[in-house]
């Protein structure tokens, strides 16, 4: 659509503003208004839409002059929900708005808008689809058409149509915008002969081409996460055809980069490329909410650092106008259960504050529509999910959790004032829900959700009683609620939910904790949760935390929780002295653990343990995406805990530096950019000392606490301190089949060596052995073994009696070769 528009004089200032229930963009002469990508953003559109604002006077000229606007139809025309469910949300045809105000010279003011007198036709975008992609028939091409000379006789008049009643507000975030290209990395050819580009990375966004061929010549592109045997993987897409196509005009060489779609991937399908296809004529456009880069982690822990580069990538991609949980199926959507516990990650590794706080915004619009209830999703458009509209523990919560997280690390304490209405409406309603005995136990729950030992099709039957999870959260809400009523200067408020949340913490421990510290659900994510959220006595805590230890043992150091016990269990291990099991679990390479999908060629944070099996097929389930950042949250940990970087008083003005050696790592450091400047972290061994540093920025002091227990306050600038701490070895007894189950795990040499032993006589009881052994002090490792042969007891005897008397604990794997074979590389 295009209009005219002249100038009458010098033009001191030119402001334009714009929006759209849709996708658009806007040219003034021909030249784009700004860099932004699907403005102006998706929001909850019944109450409010984005305003976009962009200075243009450098390309007003005197005379005639044009705007031009392309309307796609984004978030507002999608279909929503999953299966045969899918339907749109939004009514009505896509819509756009500006108003361009010139400012003259001579104090005059002239407005133009976007009216009756404008004209439009169709673009040569055939159709556009975020989930199904983008068709593109460059023959339809009108070359100028955003110029003032252009010949607009023939098209139509602009139509005015009904939109949602709500008044533009000006956009806080950050644009959406295209942050970096991307090259091929390799072209491969799969074993059914179809030519397939890999760059690399797991990304989002769009792939740009520069092609030349004859007229009506369509090139398909096919976008997928990962192969599958050598073969595109898009099943894990269910119904969205994440697929772009372009018509060529003939018309020479040609460029072309799909505007009004997006797509999660590292593979892409070239279909029908005319002539010898060129890997530099095709590059990988990656997109997301432009936020400023805040903070890092480092470490020479490959896999570890693999691992920590996968979360950043993975909240890149899903950090793009709302906060998703994939990019890349039918799906897209703002659970608010995925952020609640990525807040904290969120925070350290980008300047989030404006983007959390645009979403805030609608979620509190769709809790107040909702009665108090906070959706799953927000925006909320998927009402035909059972569910939707129900109080859900640790979805719900995002409401009293980020607020809290954002004044934790950005000091925003406006966020505060503006969701505290919102945050005690959310306690209240699980408050009536729970009732007298104040334990959530009905309803629907999500419980901890995606536990590894959940059937794959019913995710949400987890190992923690969902009971257990939902009276937690409730505690932890009430009680964030009360302290943000007192920081308000809400007394009354402040004493009624402080009242409340110990109320709930009785209930909790009477129901829940047995008098000799044990949970009635014996399960990781229960202690975990106990004793993170302070609901635990201080004399239960020490055994609460050797129970934990021994569960993640008995798991042979591999993980046993799901999205509310992972982000947490570390920070449980370590508050209770157990810093080595940490370790284990942190650099566990076996399935499930963080570093699995590393040594699988993983390059962001998978939804599920398992996404890609072993022997590189897709997990089997409906639902298995290849970029979820939930899992990735305990990156967290990774920046407060093992570099020792955190917040002791809101927005870093006191910093807390508290590093915990792990004996599978020689060094960690983080940095963070806080208000006052940048901060830094870290430690490294050189032998038996440990080097320890920190750069405190301008106008603040850290608390610094060594792992010797040594305590300093230091100010601004660089300090260094040295401790000695000996590598951990393991002098080792000698080892049999009577051994026990809890020696041979706590020894990793012992435990490789037991099941090498296996596995060369008989890989499948080697994969058994592994996958179902409980490693429970009091059992002997031939208790596991007893029906196996001969052979394979007095291999695994001549292997253990083959280990050295001494071992040292620090053994590190790196990562993977490059493989054409394999699934997601």
């Amino acid at each position: 659509m295009r209009g005219n528009f002249d100038v009458h004089g010098t033009v001191r200032r030119a402001l334009l503003h714009s929006t759209a229930f849709g996708a658009y963009d806007i040219h003034v002469n021909d030249v784009p208004a700004d860099d932004a990508e699907l403005k102006p953003g998706w929001t909850s559109y019944q109450w409010r839409v984005n305003l976009e604002v962009s200075d243009v006077t450098a390309h007003i000229r005197p005379g005639r002059n044009t705007l031009g606007i392309t309307l796609a139809g984004g978030w507002y025309t999608e279909r929503f929900g999953f299966r045969d469910a899918a339907c749109r949300f939004y009514e009505g045809a896509p819509a756009a708005a500006a108003q361009l105000t010139l400012e003259y010279e001579d104090g005059t003011v002239e407005t133009v808008i976007t009216d009756e007198r404008w004209r439009w036709t169709r673009a040569p975008v055939v159709s556009a689809s975020l989930y199904q992609g983008e068709i593109y028939d460059a023959r339809l091409q009108t070359p100028g058409w955003s110029i003032p000379s252009f010949d607009d006789s023939d098209w139509d008049p602009i139509r005015i149509v009904a939109v949602p009643v709500v008044t533009p507000t000006m956009r806080s975030l950050p644009p959406v915008r295209v942050t970096e290209h991307r090259a091929v990395e390799r072209v491969l050819t799969t074993p059914s002969g179809r030519t397939v580009l890999d760059f690399g990375q797991n990304l989002v966004g769009r792939i740009r081409i520069r092609v030349a061929g004859e007229r009506g010549h369509t090139i398909t592109l096919r976008h997928a996460e990962v192969l599958e045997h050598g073969e595109l993987g898009t099943r894990p897409l269910r119904n969205a055809a994440a697929t772009d196509r372009y018509t060529l005009s003939g018309d020479g060489e040609e460029y072309w980069e799909p505007k009004w779609t997006f797509h999660g991937f590292r593979y892409v399908e070239v279909d029908n490329w005319p002539g010898p296809f060129r890997p530099e004529d095709v590059s990988a456009a990656v997109i997301h909410t432009d936020m400023a880069r805040t903070g890092d982690f480092t470490t020479s822990h490959a896999l570890l650092q693999r691992f920590h580069e996968n979360v950043v990538w993975g909240m890149r991609g899903n950090f793009l106008s709302v906060p998703t949980d994939c990019p890349q199926r039918d799906e897209r959507l703002g659970w608010t259960g995925d952020l609640q516990v990525f807040a904290p990650t969120a925070a350290f590794l980008y300047d989030c504050d404006a983007f959390l706080r645009s979403w805030l915004e609608d979620v509190m619009h769709e809790q107040s529509a909702g009665g108090g209830v906070v959706p799953m999703v927000v925006p909320a458009v998927i009402p035909q999910v059972p569910g939707l509209s129900e109080p859900v523990a640790a979805w719900g919560d995002a409401i009293t959790v980020v607020p809290s997280v954002m004044w934790e690390r950005f000091a925003d304490q406006d966020m505060l004032r503006r969701s505290f209405d919102a945050m005690a409406a959310w306690v209240d309603v699980v408050h009536a829900r729970a009732g007298e005995s104040l334990l959530w136990e009905e309803g629907i729950q999500f419980g901890d959700w995606l536990d590894p030992d959940a059937p794959p099709e019913r995710p949400g039957e987890a190992k923690t009683d969902a009971g257990i999870v939902a009276t937690a959260y409730f505690f932890r809400s009430a009680d964030l609620t009360s302290k943000v009523a007192a920081l308000l200067g809400r007394e009354a408020d402040a004493r009624e939910y402080a009242d409340l949340a110990e109320r709930i913490a009785r209930a909790f421990r009477s129901a829940y904790i047995t008098p000799d510290g044990r949970m009635m659900s014996d399960a990781p994510t229960a202690y975990a949760l106990a004793i993170v959220f302070g609901l635990v006595h201080s004399d239960r805590r020490q055994a609460m935390g050797n129970r934990l230890r021994d569960l993640v043992r008995s798991a042979g150091y591999r993980i046993s929780t799901g999205f509310v016990g992972t982000p947490i269990i570390c920070d449980a291990l370590t508050a209770t002295g157990h810093a080595a099991a940490v370790s284990r679990l942190l650099t566990q390479t076996e399935c499930p653990s963080w570093l699995y999908p590393v040594t699988m060629g993983a390059t962001t944070v998978w939804e599920r343990w398992d996404s890609m099996l072993e022997d590189g097929s897709i997990n089997p389930g409906q639902m298995t995406s290849f970029n979820h950042y939930a899992l990735g949250a305990v990156a967290d940990w990774l920046h407060r805990g093992v570099a020792g970087l955190a917040p002791l008083e809101p927005g870093y003005r006191v910093i807390r530096i508290a590093p915990t050696l792990l004996d599978e790592l020689d060094d960690a450091s983080a940095w963070h950019e806080t208000p006052y400047g940048r901060a830094r972290a870290g430690w490294r061994r050189e032998g038996a000392k440990v080097y320890f540093h920190a750069e405190i920025p301008p106008n603040t002091q850290a608390i610094v606490e060594l792992p010797s227990g040594t305590r300093y306050e230091v100010g601004s600038g660089v300090h260094t301190w040295v401790e000695v701490h000996p590598p951990n070895s393991l002098t080792r007894s000698p080892l049999s089949l009577r051994s026990s189950l809890a020696t041979i795990i706590d020894d990793r040499q012992a435990y490789e060596a037991v099941l090498n032993a296996i596995r060369t006589i008989d890989e499948s009881r080697a994969e058994t052995f592994r996958r179902t052994t409980r490693w429970r002090p009091g059992r002997e490792l031939r208790e596991p073994l007893d029906k196996a042969p001969v052979t394979i007891l007095a291999a695994v005897e001549q292997a253990l009696a083959g280990l050295p008397s001494c071992d040292p604990v620090v053994q590190q794997a790196a990562l993977p070769a490059p493989d054409p074979a394999r699934a997601d590389q």
